[in-house]
């Protein structure tokens, strides 16, 4: 959900990966082996401490990766590409897409492509759940500009706006 998820990307992206894009990718695709179970506050690493209070509510957890799994001939799992054929084999309902500009939302009920969230806002805003929201012809929807008054070394807060949405493979 992109109230859940969003936050923890934005803020590893600005504070974890140094504004890095490619170290991002390379943590969050390249880096595993066959997927992710559940994001984790260590993505929340080097971000200040009262952001990280303002996300997790002041509790921590791991990122775990799907690497336990064992398929039914024993053959080692692949990889979990996501396309718009298996979206709905894996029972997903938001994609998450990185780009040089943002993070695309795609709310896998609605459409195959989706919105272009700024990567320099406030990961502390508060994001809209609602699929349909989510359209890609509309604006990002935020239900409010951010969830505190951000501290001192937060970055500036930018407005939510969405690119313009392109296609593209998922990951």
């Amino acid at each position: 959900m992109p109230s859940r998820h969003l936050p923890l990307l934005l803020a590893a992206y600005q504070y974890k990966f140094g504004r890095n894009v490619e170290a991002m990718s390379r943590h969050l695709i390249d880096d595993v082996a066959v997927g992710w179970e559940e994001l984790g506050t260590d993505l929340l690493d080097d971000a200040p401490p009262a952001l990280v209070a303002a996300l997790t509510g002041g509790e921590h957890w791991p990122s775990r990766t799907l690497d336990h799994l064992i398929t039914p001939d024993g053959s080692p799992p692949r990889r979990m590409s996501v396309t718009a054929y298996t979206a709905d084999e894996q029972d997903m309902q938001w994609g998450y897409i990185l780009h040089k500009e943002g993070i695309e939302v795609i709310s896998l009920l609605h459409e195959d492509i989706g919105l272009v969230v700024d990567r320099a806002i406030d990961p502390r805003t508060a994001f809209n759940d609602y699929p349909a929201a989510w359209s890609s012809l509309d604006p990002v929807p935020v239900l409010r500009a951010s969830r505190s008054a951000p501290p001192p070394s937060a970055p500036a807060v930018a407005p939510a706006k969405a690119g313009n949405p392109r296609p593209a493979t998922r990951r």
